[in-house]
């Protein structure tokens, strides 16, 4: 859909800005809320959360706000040099865009992104959130990034796939109608 660099600048920050919200909620709550609820004796995550001072990462204790800002950081990074790019071929070697249909070749293009993120971006936040007060172990640290992935994968496809990609593309459509618009209009012309 994006044609050129700018678009795919827009694209990629439009599904960081609202992936990256969607995971701290999502392993905050789901994932740890009750670990964190039970540590601290707090009724509820945000308590439990503002009772220890933060949320542990990179051996400290880090605002909410400041998680979000590092991990947006991390993922819009992979997501232009590495996730868009590479999905993109990926897609390309099992399917030709020009005679595939383009929900199929879109939902290549989400399952190739997915089985490159999810990975690389669990394996960035076991180093984040490796609780370096043990001490470093490397199979830890393996061990953290496994169980991450088993998390992530599951929650990363099914929201990809029908929440977090659909509601992107069609923010997307509206916000450069005009140029979608333009290109549409000289294949018209030529049918």
């Amino acid at each position: 859909m994006p044609r050129n660099q700018f678009q795919r600048m827009v694209f990629a920050f439009l599904t960081v800005l609202i992936t990256v919200h969607a995971y701290v909620f999502y392993s905050l709550y789901v994932v740890n809320g009750s670990a964190l609820c039970s540590a601290t004796g707090a009724s509820g995550v945000l308590s439990a959360i503002r009772q220890q001072g933060g949320v542990y990462m990179f051996g400290h204790f880090l605002p909410i706000w400041a998680v979000i800002l590092i991990e947006f950081v991390c993922a819009y990074t992979l997501e232009l040099t590495m996730g868009s790019p590479c999905s993109f071929r990926l897609a390309c070697k099992v399917f030709d865009p020009r005679t595939t249909h383009p929900v199929l070749f879109e939902c290549a293009i989400i399952c190739a992104t997915v089985g490159l993120m999810c990975p690389t971006m669990s394996f960035l936040a076991a180093w984040m959130y490796y609780p370096y007060y043990e001490g470093f172990h490397l199979l830890t640290l393996l061990a953290n990034w496994l169980r991450l992935v088993c998390f992530n994968l599951p929650f990363a496809y099914f929201t990809q796939m029908f929440f977090i990609q659909p509601f992107v593309r069609t923010a997307f459509k509206f916000l450069f109608r005009r140029d979608l618009a333009r290109r549409s209009a000289p294949a018209a012309e030529a049918a």
